[in-house]
């Protein structure tokens, strides 16, 4: 069994590395080309940081791990708006513009609702994976049309390209190999988190909810964290936010599509994940900021609700 804890572990730092180098990559790419920012802060930032979650669960659930593709999903949105955004809080206090917290918030309250009703209602099979991908599509284009009309309004000029961009072909060789890092970081964490879930007899939702959302949720961490330390509150969360979004939409599409039997979810560990997304918005609500204080209550929360959920 120690092989399989020094694979799973070597996933874990090499999914972290890799994706981390495939998010600066592609957003360095997409400035080389003349993107907008609009697309490298929705595309690249919110759906290249869930690109793990992706991956992991797309391979569990094709390997018949069901339980280890549902508990990741939801344990990496659960550690999204609990740990994550209060380590980010307690580093610096959050302030959100109030257009997130009427548009963009919701947005992804609604669709990890919705993930959360379809997945113990109906189950993730075929037919619901096809409604998330449409629902997923749907929200990326009203994403990037509410982001377009907010660069209109402000005036912002395309992006040029700067030196720190680099050169172009340097950019696509790490986004290809940032991407085949992924890959193979997302299998070694896989194949090594289900040998050890069979040999210590613990179940996979378990596994699912804890080794393997922590580790795929890592390159979150790392983008929220240097976010902060250079004042991109916003970014932060709609880093967080847009990433449980497209966990709960994409993440749960992947899932239905990957495996031949329908995958229901726990409705405790459901509940949790949308308590946790509705204290979230909450606390940004009021006042429109997060504070040292309320950082620390979303990271209690998260160690009291933990115990809990193992034994769901």
């Amino acid at each position: 069994m120690i092989f399989d804890i020094i694979g799973a572990a070597a996933g874990l730092v090499l999914l972290a590395l890799a994706a981390d180098h495939l998010v600066l990559g592609a957003s360095r790419l997409t400035r080389r080309l003349r993107v907008t920012p609009v697309v490298v802060g929705v595309v690249v930032i919110g759906i290249g940081t869930s690109a793990p979650e992706f991956l992991v669960s797309g391979l569990a659930a094709a390997r018949g791990d069901t339980g280890l593709a549902v508990g990741n999903i939801v344990g990496s949105n659960i550690l999204n708006l609990t740990l994550l955004l209060g380590v980010a809080a307690i580093i610096a206090p959050i302030p959100v513009a109030a257009r997130v917290i009427r548009r963009e918030v919701p947005l992804a309250f609604a669709g990890v609702g919705f993930f959360g009703l379809v997945a113990v209602v109906a189950g993730l099979g075929p037919i619901t994976a096809a409604i998330l991908a449409v629902a997923g599509v749907a929200t990326l284009w009203l994403l990037v049309r509410w982001a377009r009309d907010g660069e209109a309004e402000a005036g912002e000029p395309t992006a040029e390209p700067t030196a720190e961009a680099g050169r172009t072909w340097i950019e696509a060789v790490r986004v290809t190999l940032g991407l085949l890092g992924v890959l193979a970081g997302a299998q070694l964490l896989v194949d090594g988190a289900s040998a050890v879930a069979a040999n210590l007899g613990v179940s996979q939702l378990v596994i699912g909810f804890t080794l393997v959302a922590l580790g795929t949720s890592l390159p979150e961490l790392v983008t929220s964290i240097q976010a902060q330390r250079r004042g991109e509150s916003d970014l932060v969360v709609g880093n967080l936010f847009g990433s449980s979004l497209f966990n709960s939409l994409v993440g749960g599409a992947v899932i239905g599509f990957a495996d031949d039997k329908t995958a229901y979810a726990g409705g405790v560990l459901v509940l949790t994940m949308v308590l946790s997304t509705g204290l979230a918005w909450i606390l940004l609500r009021r006042g429109l900021r997060l504070t040292r204080l309320d950082g620390a209550l979303l990271t209690v929360a998260y160690a009291l609700v933990a115990p809990l959920l193992l034994s769901a």
